[in-house]
């Protein structure tokens, strides 16, 4: 795959502050009329503070992009928390004989356990995204040095397997105001979902295909997951799942395109001379312990 560099993510000023500013302006004059009445838009400000970062396509802290911002009436496939050697060549060889092109959004500590999978994405012309470095559900309420740390790990984690990451997906979709600089310094774009099966990580395999194809629209991001079910029978039943959802997609669209033709920007950048040696050096792993 050939190499692409894209431009310098421009970020402008939050939803939350541009809130807060007007919260702060409504108030001053109301305390010259009445000092009870004063703190409410503050209080509001605060409320929002607390909704948002559970609402994964509302962009109140950082610009978030849920779905297509080009036109396009394609829709895109994402996996998050991969890789794994169970699922991840299953997915592989479904987008193969399906011909798509999809994203994932894998994690820094199983990307460092299996890095062959990793080699095995790229080969296939896949691209991946930051998902943090071990998925950590209430990373946005940890410090912002740790939040760091996590991204950037993952980062330098994913540089030694061959892929520089442009786009961050938090974990459970969650935001707060702190990821913003972080992700500008690493100028990582975040990009969220539009429609998913509520498979709770492939635990919730039943009717999955049914459960995405019943509510996908043109422009939509697809959330699925790179993680083993919990049974044999489970991860059966979950590969005849994605083939159907893959071959309904086929049948009767929106056609499937890659991620960074819905974001307008590129996705990941890769140096194929060390996802090349790697290939050639690991061996590939058959169990999945993680």
């Amino acid at each position: 795959m050939k190499a692409t560099i894209s431009k310098p993510h421009t970020f402008v000023p939050s939803q939350a502050e541009k809130i807060a500013a007007v919260a702060l302006l409504i108030s001053i004059p109301l305390f010259a009329v009445s000092s009870w009445l004063a703190p409410f838009p503050l209080l509001l400000f605060l409320l929002l503070c607390i909704i948002a970062p559970f609402c994964p396509q509302w962009g109140f802290f950082l610009p978030i992009i849920s779905k297509s911002v080009t036109g396009s009436k394609g829709v895109a496939l994402t996996f998050d928390d991969g890789p794994s050697p169970i699922t991840t060549p299953i997915i592989l060889n479904l987008l193969k004989r399906y011909n798509y092109k999809a994203t994932f959004f894998v994690i820094g500590q199983k990307a460092e356990k299996h890095p062959n999978l990793i080699a095995d994405i790229i080969a296939d012309g896949h691209t991946i995204g930051n998902h943090s470095w071990q998925h950590d559900n209430l990373l946005m309420l940890r410090s912002s040095r740790r939040l760091r740390k996590d991204i950037k790990k993952t980062q330098a984690t994913l540089e030694t397997c061959g892929v520089h990451p442009l786009v961050f997906r938090p974990p459970v979709g969650i935001t707060n105001s702190r990821v913003k600089a972080v992700l500008q310094e690493e100028q990582l774009l975040a990009v969220t979902f539009s429609c998913r099966a509520f498979d709770h990580g492939n635990r919730k395999i039943s009717n999955l295909a049914a459960r995405i194809t019943s509510k996908l629209k043109p422009g939509d991001i697809i959330l699925l997951h790179d993680s083993r079910p919990e049974t044999e029978e489970a991860t059966q039943e979950w590969n005849k799942e994605i083939n159907i959802l893959f071959a309904t997609l086929q049948k009767e669209g929106p056609e499937v395109l890659p991620l960074e033709l819905l974001i307008g920007s590129d996705v990941s950048k890769f140096r194929l001379d060390l996802t090349e040696s790697l290939k050639s050096l690991i061996t590939p792993d058959s169990t999945d312990s993680s």
